[in-house]
Protein backbone atom coordinates (compact mmCIF):
# COMPACT_ATOMS: atom_id res chain seq x y z
CA UNK A 1 0.00 0.00 0.00
CA UNK A 2 1.22 3.28 -1.13
CA UNK A 3 0.45 6.46 0.72
CA UNK A 4 0.32 10.22 -1.22
CA UNK A 5 0.55 13.45 0.81
CA UNK A 6 -0.08 16.60 0.37
CA UNK A 7 -0.13 19.54 2.79
CA UNK A 8 2.08 20.25 6.56
CA UNK A 9 2.22 17.30 8.20
CA UNK A 10 1.80 19.54 11.38
CA UNK A 11 -1.81 20.78 10.27
CA UNK A 12 -4.82 18.22 11.08
CA UNK A 13 -5.15 14.90 8.89
CA UNK A 14 -7.58 13.62 6.57
CA UNK A 15 -7.59 10.35 4.51
CA UNK A 16 -9.68 9.87 1.40
CA UNK A 17 -9.82 6.13 0.55
CA UNK A 18 -10.37 5.60 -3.52
CA UNK A 19 -13.21 3.00 -4.86
CA UNK A 20 -12.30 -0.40 -6.30
CA UNK A 21 -10.43 -0.37 -9.86
CA UNK A 22 -9.50 3.46 -9.07
CA UNK A 23 -6.44 4.84 -7.22
CA UNK A 24 -5.04 7.63 -5.50
CA UNK A 25 -6.17 9.94 -7.91
CA UNK A 26 -9.56 9.38 -7.59
CA UNK A 27 -9.52 12.31 -4.70
CA UNK A 28 -6.77 14.38 -6.12
CA UNK A 29 -8.52 16.93 -7.24
CA UNK A 30 -10.03 17.27 -3.64
CA UNK A 31 -6.72 16.83 -1.98
CA UNK A 32 -5.33 20.26 -3.29
CA UNK A 33 -7.79 22.15 -1.96
CA UNK A 34 -8.19 20.38 1.36
CA UNK A 35 -3.91 21.18 1.37
CA UNK A 36 -4.11 24.49 2.23
CA UNK A 37 -5.57 23.76 5.66
CA UNK A 38 -5.29 20.08 6.24
CA UNK A 39 -2.40 17.54 5.88
CA UNK A 40 -4.07 14.78 3.39
CA UNK A 41 -3.46 12.08 2.64
CA UNK A 42 -4.54 9.36 -0.22
CA UNK A 43 -3.52 5.80 -0.13
CA UNK A 44 -3.25 3.98 -3.41
CA UNK A 45 -4.64 0.20 -1.82
CA UNK A 46 -2.90 -3.12 -2.69
CA UNK A 47 -4.15 -4.76 -6.07
CA UNK A 48 -4.87 -0.89 -7.48
CA UNK A 49 -2.72 1.26 -9.72
CA UNK A 50 0.75 1.31 -8.34
CA UNK A 51 0.25 -0.86 -6.06
CA UNK A 52 -0.78 -3.55 -8.81
CA UNK A 53 1.47 -6.24 -8.44
CA UNK A 54 0.37 -6.75 -4.37
CA UNK A 55 -2.09 -8.65 -4.33
CA UNK A 56 -5.77 -7.40 -2.64
CA UNK A 57 -6.46 -9.56 0.05
CA UNK A 58 -9.73 -8.18 1.70
CA UNK A 59 -11.32 -4.56 3.21
CA UNK A 60 -10.17 -5.96 6.83
CA UNK A 61 -6.61 -6.53 5.60
CA UNK A 62 -6.83 -3.24 4.01
CA UNK A 63 -8.11 -1.65 7.32
CA UNK A 64 -5.30 -3.40 9.11
CA UNK A 65 -2.50 -1.37 6.93
CA UNK A 66 -4.56 1.74 7.19
CA UNK A 67 -4.36 1.53 10.47
CA UNK A 68 -1.23 1.31 10.82
CA UNK A 69 0.18 4.08 9.33
CA UNK A 70 -2.66 6.42 11.07
CA UNK A 71 -1.29 5.08 14.47
CA UNK A 72 2.39 5.82 13.21
CA UNK A 73 2.24 8.82 11.21
CA UNK A 74 -1.03 10.44 12.69
CA UNK A 75 -0.79 10.03 16.53
CA UNK A 76 -3.76 7.12 15.91
CA UNK A 77 -6.20 10.00 15.04
CA UNK A 78 -7.24 11.89 11.96
CA UNK A 79 -9.46 15.00 11.58
CA UNK A 80 -11.63 13.38 9.05
CA UNK A 81 -12.12 9.90 7.24
CA UNK A 82 -13.72 9.35 4.09
CA UNK A 83 -13.89 6.44 1.35
CA UNK A 84 -16.51 5.76 -1.82
CA UNK A 85 -17.45 2.59 -2.31
CA UNK A 86 -15.14 0.08 -1.47
CA UNK A 87 -13.45 2.66 0.35
CA UNK A 88 -16.36 3.85 2.32
CA UNK A 89 -16.53 -0.05 3.41
CA UNK A 90 -12.94 0.47 4.43
CA UNK A 91 -14.19 3.14 6.56
CA UNK A 92 -16.51 1.27 8.13
CA UNK A 93 -14.23 -1.23 9.18
CA UNK A 94 -11.82 0.97 10.69
CA UNK A 95 -14.86 3.00 12.49
CA UNK A 96 -15.50 -0.40 14.06
CA UNK A 97 -11.93 -0.83 15.22
CA UNK A 98 -11.78 2.51 17.25
CA UNK A 99 -13.99 4.82 18.64
CA UNK A 100 -11.91 7.68 18.43
CA UNK A 101 -10.43 7.81 15.40
CA UNK A 102 -11.81 10.24 13.31
CA UNK A 103 -13.72 13.21 14.27
CA UNK A 104 -15.85 13.18 11.06
CA UNK A 105 -16.45 10.59 8.36
CA UNK A 106 -18.37 10.43 5.22
CA UNK A 107 -19.59 7.09 3.59
CA UNK A 108 -19.84 7.27 -0.15
CA UNK A 109 -22.38 4.72 -1.37
CA UNK A 110 -21.05 1.86 0.09
CA UNK A 111 -22.38 -1.49 0.51
CA UNK A 112 -22.28 -3.23 3.81
CA UNK A 113 -25.31 -5.73 3.16
CA UNK A 114 -23.94 -9.13 1.28
CA UNK A 115 -24.84 -9.52 -2.46
CA UNK A 116 -23.31 -12.75 -3.35
CA UNK A 117 -25.15 -12.33 -6.69
CA UNK A 118 -24.18 -9.21 -7.61
CA UNK A 119 -20.47 -10.35 -6.89
CA UNK A 120 -21.26 -13.73 -9.01
CA UNK A 121 -22.32 -11.78 -11.79
CA UNK A 122 -19.39 -9.38 -12.02
CA UNK A 123 -16.99 -11.78 -11.67
CA UNK A 124 -18.53 -13.43 -14.42
CA UNK A 125 -18.92 -10.50 -16.83
CA UNK A 126 -14.94 -9.75 -15.84
CA UNK A 127 -13.82 -13.46 -16.98
CA UNK A 128 -15.94 -13.02 -20.19
CA UNK A 129 -15.30 -9.52 -21.11
CA UNK A 130 -12.17 -8.56 -19.40
CA UNK A 131 -10.12 -7.85 -22.27
CA UNK A 132 -12.87 -5.80 -23.48
CA UNK A 133 -13.74 -3.51 -20.62
CA UNK A 134 -9.67 -2.56 -19.21
CA UNK A 135 -7.56 -3.15 -22.39
CA UNK A 136 -6.06 -0.24 -22.85
CA UNK A 137 -7.56 0.58 -26.47
CA UNK A 138 -10.98 -0.40 -24.38
CA UNK A 139 -9.85 2.76 -21.66
CA UNK A 140 -9.45 4.98 -24.49
CA UNK A 141 -12.42 4.47 -26.24
CA UNK A 142 -14.37 5.02 -22.56
CA UNK A 143 -12.38 7.73 -22.01
CA UNK A 144 -13.83 9.60 -25.23
CA UNK A 145 -17.15 8.38 -24.49
CA UNK A 146 -16.66 9.84 -21.16
CA UNK A 147 -16.25 13.44 -23.51
CA UNK A 148 -19.19 13.03 -25.36
CA UNK A 149 -21.90 11.22 -23.35
CA UNK A 150 -20.93 13.44 -19.61
CA UNK A 151 -21.71 16.97 -19.27
CA UNK A 152 -18.20 19.18 -19.22
CA UNK A 153 -18.54 19.44 -15.25
CA UNK A 154 -18.28 15.72 -14.76
CA UNK A 155 -15.26 14.98 -17.86
CA UNK A 156 -11.80 14.14 -16.60
CA UNK A 157 -9.19 16.72 -16.96
CA UNK A 158 -6.24 15.42 -19.08
CA UNK A 159 -3.97 14.80 -15.47
CA UNK A 160 -6.81 11.85 -14.58
CA UNK A 161 -6.86 10.73 -17.93
CA UNK A 162 -3.31 9.76 -18.29
CA UNK A 163 -3.33 8.09 -14.26
CA UNK A 164 -6.53 6.40 -15.93
CA UNK A 165 -4.95 5.17 -18.84
CA UNK A 166 -1.95 4.09 -16.84
CA UNK A 167 -3.35 2.46 -13.66
CA UNK A 168 -6.75 1.06 -15.55
CA UNK A 169 -5.44 -1.49 -17.89
CA UNK A 170 -2.69 -2.83 -15.61
CA UNK A 171 -5.03 -3.78 -12.83
CA UNK A 172 -4.98 -7.62 -12.17
CA UNK A 173 -8.30 -9.19 -12.88
CA UNK A 174 -7.81 -11.00 -10.16
CA UNK A 175 -7.54 -7.58 -7.95
CA UNK A 176 -10.99 -7.68 -9.18
CA UNK A 177 -12.29 -11.07 -8.35
CA UNK A 178 -11.10 -10.97 -4.88
CA UNK A 179 -12.68 -7.35 -4.55
CA UNK A 180 -16.12 -8.63 -5.48
CA UNK A 181 -16.09 -11.39 -3.69
CA UNK A 182 -15.21 -9.66 -0.44
CA UNK A 183 -16.56 -5.84 -0.75
CA UNK A 184 -20.02 -7.45 -1.92
CA UNK A 185 -20.24 -11.45 -1.29
CA UNK A 186 -18.47 -11.49 1.71
CA UNK A 187 -18.27 -8.56 4.50
CA UNK A 188 -20.31 -7.66 7.11
CA UNK A 189 -20.94 -4.82 9.16
CA UNK A 190 -19.71 -4.84 12.68
CA UNK A 191 -21.81 -4.20 15.73
CA UNK A 192 -19.02 -2.34 16.72
CA UNK A 193 -19.27 0.46 14.99
CA UNK A 194 -21.96 1.57 17.40
CA UNK A 195 -19.57 2.78 19.74
CA UNK A 196 -17.92 5.06 17.04
CA UNK A 197 -17.21 9.21 18.49
CA UNK A 198 -17.36 10.37 15.36
CA UNK A 199 -19.70 12.26 13.53
CA UNK A 200 -20.40 10.72 10.08
CA UNK A 201 -22.10 11.22 7.25
CA UNK A 202 -23.82 8.36 4.74
CA UNK A 203 -24.04 9.61 1.13
CA UNK A 204 -25.50 7.95 -1.83
CA UNK A 205 -26.88 8.96 -5.11
CA UNK A 206 -30.66 9.37 -5.97
CA UNK A 207 -30.02 6.75 -8.62
CA UNK A 208 -28.09 4.31 -6.50
CA UNK A 209 -29.05 0.35 -6.48
CA UNK A 210 -31.01 -0.28 -3.40
CA UNK A 211 -28.61 -2.27 -1.94
CA UNK A 212 -26.59 0.84 -1.22
CA UNK A 213 -29.39 2.37 0.16
CA UNK A 214 -30.30 -0.10 2.62
CA UNK A 215 -26.43 -0.50 3.51
CA UNK A 216 -26.82 3.08 4.98
CA UNK A 217 -30.15 2.68 6.72
CA UNK A 218 -28.54 -0.53 8.17
CA UNK A 219 -25.40 1.51 9.03
CA UNK A 220 -27.83 3.96 10.75
CA UNK A 221 -29.50 1.35 12.90
CA UNK A 222 -26.08 0.53 14.55
CA UNK A 223 -24.86 4.35 14.48
CA UNK A 224 -28.07 6.47 14.99
CA UNK A 225 -26.49 9.74 14.60
CA UNK A 226 -25.21 8.94 11.48
CA UNK A 227 -26.57 11.25 8.84
CA UNK A 228 -27.32 10.20 5.80
CA UNK A 229 -27.58 12.73 2.67
CA UNK A 230 -28.94 11.80 -1.09
CA UNK A 231 -27.31 13.39 -4.02
CA UNK A 232 -30.38 14.03 -6.16
CA UNK A 233 -30.18 13.10 -9.59
CA UNK A 234 -26.93 11.24 -9.63
CA UNK A 235 -25.60 7.69 -9.56
CA UNK A 236 -22.88 6.06 -8.08
CA UNK A 237 -19.77 7.49 -6.62
CA UNK A 238 -20.64 10.94 -8.73
CA UNK A 239 -19.55 13.57 -6.41
CA UNK A 240 -16.36 11.85 -5.13
CA UNK A 241 -14.91 10.79 -8.71
CA UNK A 242 -16.57 13.13 -11.61
CA UNK A 243 -17.60 15.84 -9.43
CA UNK A 244 -15.13 17.47 -7.10
CA UNK A 245 -15.95 20.95 -6.19
CA UNK A 246 -19.65 19.72 -5.44
CA UNK A 247 -18.03 16.83 -3.12
CA UNK A 248 -16.11 19.65 -1.35
CA UNK A 249 -19.32 22.22 -1.10
CA UNK A 250 -20.62 19.54 0.30
CA UNK A 251 -18.22 18.39 2.44
CA UNK A 252 -16.37 21.48 3.74
CA UNK A 253 -19.20 22.58 6.01
CA UNK A 254 -19.51 19.28 7.48
CA UNK A 255 -15.46 19.04 7.89
CA UNK A 256 -15.61 22.84 9.47
CA UNK A 257 -19.03 22.28 12.03
CA UNK A 258 -18.32 22.45 15.44
CA UNK A 259 -20.26 20.67 17.38
CA UNK A 260 -23.05 22.02 19.78
CA UNK A 261 -23.61 20.67 23.32
CA UNK A 262 -27.09 19.33 21.91
CA UNK A 263 -25.05 17.25 19.36
CA UNK A 264 -22.66 16.42 21.77
CA UNK A 265 -25.61 15.11 24.07
CA UNK A 266 -27.17 13.23 20.96
CA UNK A 267 -24.35 11.16 20.10
CA UNK A 268 -24.03 9.93 24.21
CA UNK A 269 -27.72 8.87 24.05
CA UNK A 270 -27.39 6.95 20.84
CA UNK A 271 -24.59 5.53 21.86
CA UNK A 272 -26.01 4.28 25.03
CA UNK A 273 -29.29 3.26 23.65
CA UNK A 274 -27.16 1.21 21.16
CA UNK A 275 -25.54 -0.40 24.18
CA UNK A 276 -28.70 -1.43 25.91
CA UNK A 277 -29.79 -2.54 23.08
CA UNK A 278 -33.11 -0.37 22.44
Amino acid sequence: MKFHEFGDRKRPHIMLIHGGGNAWWNYLRQARVLSEHYHVILPTLDGHGEEWGIPYVSTESSADKLMEYIETYCEGHLSALCGVSLGGQIVMELLSRKPDLTDKAIIDGSLCCPKPLMACFCIAAVRLFGSLMFSERACRLQLKLMDRMLPEKMRYPKELQEYYLQDMPRMPRKTLYTMYRTYMMKYRLKEEVGRSRAEVMYWYGEKEMKCVKKSARLFQTLLPSCELYEAKGYGHGYLAVYLPDEWLDRALPFFNREQTLADQACLYLSRRQHEAGL
